[in-house]
């Protein structure tokens, strides 16, 4: 039956009776049109960040946005990310007698994948969606238009501090998160379940390298640098008023989103 249904999903005569194959190919379009702007955003982006001046208080404006005001849900994320690891991981390796290695995976797990992921995700949800709603509000109230009036690229003035500011504001948020992850998994792992504090501390620090640390940054980085240019993106392609503005918020954080999960998948392959 699933076949059969497939076989008439795919059968192009189906498709053009019902006008879906108009649909997908119009729904390949817009994406295609999108993906191309996106890309021309990028580039006009980069080659703003290296070019003086530097609206030094825009930047520090939006590194606070981005990162001092996400630091409260980033350590709760991180916290009991790192118990509720800890919790499972020493429930598991206690039925072989290898309780000791909780530190290692608690460590490992935090700095490589769930802190860069998490971090980015909660940051995602809400300086992605910030970003969209600003610059969406602005555009559909012109006041983006009235930049070029005032001879002011929008992406040197609106873009630029925005993902500056998640290029670096996510990796600091990431290295709190994995320090504070850590610490989670330790109270719960020392104090809840009974753990040998020096033995948990030793396997931690036997284990955990530079490169573990540090290849979780780069991917904080590259992780800012796309929620960031996303949200940007969704609040400059605002049309449509109100309603215009709720859609951009919804898909700058569903996309970056999924843009960061499937960018941790090719920064790990290529940091291994």
């Amino acid at each position: 039956m699933v076949f059969a249904l497939f076989e008439k999903l795919t059968n192009p005569k189906f498709l053009i009776e019902h006008n879906l194959l108009v649909i997908i190919l119009r729904r390949i379009h817009i994406f295609m049109t999108q993906l191309g702007e996106l890309i021309l955003l990028i580039g006009k982006t980069l080659k703003w960040m290296t070019r003086r001046p530097f609206d030094l208080n825009l930047i520090v404006r939006q590194m606070e946005e981005v990162g001092y005001n996400s630091l409260p849900v980033v350590l709760i994320t991180s916290i009991f990310t790192g118990m509720v690891f800890a919790l499972n991981s020493f429930e598991g390796f206690h039925r072989f007698g290898a309780e000791s290695l909780t530190g290692t995976v608690v460590g490992l797990a935090i700095t490589r994948e769930l802190a860069p992921v998490l971090t980015s995700l909660m940051v995602a949800g809400r300086a992605a969606s910030a970003m969209a709603a600003e610059i969406g509000t602005m555009k559909v109230t012109e006041q983006v238009d009235a930049l070029y009036t005032l001879a002011t690229d929008p992406v040197k003035y609106l873009v630029v501090p925005r993902v500056t500011a998640g290029f670096f504001m996510v990796p600091i948020l990431t290295a709190v998160a994995d320090f504070f992850g850590i610490i989670g998994g330790y109270m719960v792992s020392v104090k809840l379940l009974g753990a040998n504090p020096y033995i948990y501390i030793h396997s931690t620090k036997s284990f955990l390298e530079n490169k573990d640390i540090i290849g979780g940054l780069i991917k904080a980085s590259a992780f800012g640098f796309i929620l960031a240019v996303v949200g940007c993106y969704k609040g400059l392609a605002t049309e449509g008023g109100a309603e215009g503005v709720g859609k951009a918020t919804t898909g700058a954080v569903v996309i970056s989103s999924m843009c960061v999960l499937i960018a941790d998948f090719f920064l790990t392959k290529m940091l291994m």
